[in-house]
């Protein structure tokens, strides 16, 4: 995996679980966009980028699609990350 170059930011919770099942499943950022689009979210790879980041609220539907994309509940997107 290819280390993040910037530090998250504070405007959600959910940035860091995604950009890590994402990740972990191989998929490029614009496939999930494509597939996020296909639920009739109307997200751009820059929005996803700053979601993972955190540097932007994530919506409920963004979310959601999400969570059927990688069919993980939505408490596991916003579950507080484990300290290490």
């Amino acid at each position: 995996m290819k280390p993040r170059k910037q530090s998250y930011g504070d405007k959600n919770i959910c940035g860091a679980s995604i950009e890590r099942l994402r990740k972990e499943r191989g998929i490029k950022q614009h496939e999930l966009v494509s597939r996020m689009q296909v639920f009739g979210v109307d997200i751009n790879p820059s929005s996803l980028s700053k979601l993972e980041g955190q540097l932007r609220i994530a919506t409920d539907i963004e979310l959601y699609a999400i969570s059927k994309i990688f069919q993980v509940s939505m408490e596991e997107l916003v579950s507080f990350p484990k300290k290490e």
